[in-house]
């Protein structure tokens, strides 16, 4: 009997540590361990917890149809997770286990606890590279040393990475008994799920449902996503970054299906550019594996640690609730505390108010939207907060600050997006509505909490005098 550990790779198809159980030919089981403390330190997203709930009950059917069940255990946190998976082994007389492997510190970490174990118990224990299209350690410079910009990395990636092909993923042999103890464990939503969940169900969680999403994107969207990704009032993203967040498909079948959409063998430029996205993924998981300093808070450029921050709770709240007085900063908030999700430019726009405008600690923010999205992943939420704040690795240069009203003057031209998540602001004209201070009548809304043009010149002086003190 062979035992297939899931954890953010929460699917059928595609599964590299699920495909090599199979391949042995002999029963395989699954498991799925959740660990609600361990979530809450991680602030895992309520709505992120109901989605993986909800993947749950359609992975489970879609791994029946392989003639694998889904067991399901729940305990406090991954020290306790390891406890309860060798339980499992032997319950079911597993003599393998297989893992698809986690790059933070805390999943390393009960990673090794968990492969001791095993060796303990004399259960074999495989481990498998499954989260990225390269596994990291594999795109080095010619030092054999890690990048530590985007554009080189990005260049050694596309030189020497395989397209990949996706297999059909093959029935395992039958299992013949299950105990009645393992019975129990079978997923159910019976079953205790003790973290708290918000409403998901605008996202589909079969994956018929999400591969179709995909195969429209590239058939139809990708081509203009170069022209049209930073505009929020347009419907051109892919919206797949819940899933690959929770391992329900992976990157390898986002790029397979962009190349199958490919007529000419060449990407598009819009193509192109949503493929850089998915290798910027791969370029903060990399980062996460070569720096676990980084899961512990601390800044890629040790200058950062200078940087005099100047936290104001007000301004914080007011940041947080979509109240500055700044209509795109304020629309884009109140869309994540609405949806679970964000569009890319705008968590630039609000990353870049946060630090440069209202001086506050990129830390804040980062906590502050791992318990909102819904497709908050760790590696790239802390690499995009660094990136903004520039206090990480290939961030924009720190005197690179966002006019947060020019912002929503070049990506939301006619207020469309702004009049969505900002309605008391509905009435202004295309103009005002990005300066509604301006307005020549009374609004239900807040004035800017500060001139933009004066924090640019403070956060200048900041980080000038921590670059100076390095």
């Amino acid at each position: 009997m062979k035992l297939v550990w899931l954890r953010r790779d929460l699917r059928a198809i595609d599964n590299t540590a699920l495909n090599r159980a199979i391949e042995t030919g002999e029963s395989v089981i699954a498991v799925f361990i959740a660990t609600p403390k361990q979530w809450e330190s991680h602030q895992m997203a309520p709505i992120q917890a109901d989605l993986i709930y909800r993947r749950l009950a359609t992975l489970q059917a879609e791994l029946n149809t392989y003639s694998i069940p889904l067991l399901y255990r729940q305990c406090d946190d991954f020290s306790e997770s390891v406890d309860v998976l060798m339980d499992v082994a032997k319950e079911i007389n597993a003599d393998h286990i297989y893992v698809n492997k986690e790059y933070e510190v805390n999943e390393t970490h009960r990673d090794l606890l968990a492969y001791q174990r095993s060796q303990d118990l004399n259960i074999g224990w495989s481990s498998f590279d499954d989260k990225c299209v390269q596994a990291p350690g594999t795109v080095l410079n010619q030092q054999g040393e890690y990048f530590k910009v985007f554009t080189p990395f990005k260049k050694a990636w596309l030189k020497q990475v395989i397209w990949p092909q996706i297999v059909k993923t093959a029935a395992a042999e039958p299992v013949a008994q299950l105990s009645n103890t393992a019975q129990q464990w079978l997923w159910s939503h019976n079953q205790a799920f003790d973290y708290p969940r918000v409403d998901s169900s605008d996202y589909v969680v079969d994956f018929e449902g999400i591969r179709q999403q995909l195969r429209l994107f590239c058939h139809n969207t990708v081509n203009d996503y170069q022209t049209q990704r930073d505009f929020p009032a347009m419907a051109g993203t892919s919206l797949l970054s819940p899933y690959l967040a929770i391992g329900a498909i992976s990157p390898r079948q986002c790029m397979a299906r962009l190349q199958a959409e490919t007529k000419s063998g060449e990407l598009s430029d819009g193509a192109a550019t949503w493929l850089s996205e998915v290798i910027w993924r791969e370029f903060y998981q990399h980062l996460m594996y070569f720096e676990p300093r980084l899961c512990k808070g601390d800044n890629f450029h040790q200058w950062a640690r200078n940087i005099a921050w100047q936290h104001n709770d007000e301004h914080f709240q007011a940041w947080s609730q979509g109240r500055t007085g700044y209509p795109i900063v304020d629309a884009a908030m109140r869309q994540l505390n609405n949806t679970g999700w964000m569009h890319n430019r705008l968590r630039m726009i609000v990353a870049s108010f946060l630090t440069k405008d209202l001086h506050i600690h990129w830390r804040h923010g980062e906590t502050y939207f791992m318990r909102q999205l819904i497709d908050g992943d760790f590696a790239s939420n802390n690499g995009g907060w660094q990136w903004s704040a520039s206090t990480g690795c290939d961030g924009q240069p720190y005197f690179r600050i966002f006019n947060p009203t020019t912002q929503g003057e070049k990506f939301d031209p006619q207020g469309e997006f702004i009049r969505r998540w900002v309605p008391e602001l509905s009435t202004l004209d295309n103009k005002t509505i990005h300066q509604p201070w301006k307005a020549q009548k009374k609004l239900d809304y807040p004035q800017p909490i500060v001139d933009h043009k004066a924090e640019r010149a403070v956060t200048l002086s900041l980080y000038k005098q921590a670059k100076g003190n390095e």
